[in-house]
C-alpha cells in the first residue's frame, strides 16, 4: 500500500466515523426533544384525588384510538373525482 493509498484510507475511516457520530448525536437530540415526561404527583395531588375522585393536569390527553379510526374511516370513504388533465 503507498503514502497516498493510506492517506485516502485513514481519511475515508475518519469521515465514516465523523457521520456515525453525528448521526448518533441527532438520533439523540431527536429523542429528547419528542420525550414526553411522566406526570409527577406530589402528596398535594394525592390529598386532591381522596377529596373530589380525581386530578386534573395539564398534561396531554392520550389518544383517542376510536376516534383516530372514525376519522381514517371517513377520509377513505370520501369519493375522489376524477383528475384534471393537463395541457
Amino acid at each position: 500500500m503507498t503514502i497516498p493509498g493510506f492517506f485516502w484510507s485513514v481519511l475515508w475511516f475518519f469521515l465514516g466515523v465523523l457521520v456515525a457520530y453525528a448521526w448518533l448525536s441527532m438520533r439523540r437530540r431527536i429523542r429528547k426533544s419528542i420525550e414526553v415526561p411522566p406526570p409527577r404527583i406530589d402528596q398535594d395531588d394525592i390529598r386532591r384525588i381522596e377529596e373530589k375522585g380525581s386530578l386534573l393536569t395539564d398534561d396531554p390527553e392520550p389518544l383517542d384510538l376510536e376516534q383516530i379510526g372514525r376519522e381514517e374511516d371517513e377520509f377513505w370513504s370520501e369519493t375522489w373525482g376524477e383528475p384534471e388533465e393537463l395541457y
